[in-house]
């Protein structure tokens, strides 16, 4: 079985993107003196809701791009697949402060969600190859 070291790629940067959001949550707790919950702060809260999104999705598009590779997806589109969720998640970062409706949250959420679904499919068309 080949190591999956495309997976491991994208994984390494989605958790060092991770804890740069839990870090803008650690941060604003101490500026705003809370230690449970948001207080009053939409700053705050704001920060713990995009470290929530991104904790929420990445988890599982990791998991559809690693069977991905241990089904045999090429290396261009587990890499075309790993980078766009690395943007889209970048992207819906920088796009949540924003008013909405904007294009870098929309995109954020479109590229995670298409990467996902795609991936899927991905996955079941690789399973029935094998």
């Amino acid at each position: 079985m080949a190591i999956p070291t495309v997976t491991a790629l994208y994984g390494a940067l989605n958790a060092l993107l991770n804890i740069a959001l839990a870090n803008q949550v650690s941060s604003g707790r101490r500026r705003e003196r809370i230690g449970v919950g948001t207080g009053e702060s939409r700053d705050l809260l704001l920060a713990v809701r995009i470290h929530a999104n991104n904790a929420e999705f990445v988890p599982l598009a990791l998991v559809m791009l690693l069977l991905a590779e241990l089904c045999g997806g090429g290396s261009l589109g587990l890499h075309v697949a790993g980078g766009a969720l690395l943007v889209s998640r970048v992207a819906h970062a920088l796009g949540m402060p924003r008013p909405a409706p904007n294009a870098l949250r929309f995109f954020g959420t479109a590229g995670t969600w298409g990467m996902i679904v795609g991936m899927s499919c991905w996955v079941l068309w690789l399973r029935t190859r094998g």
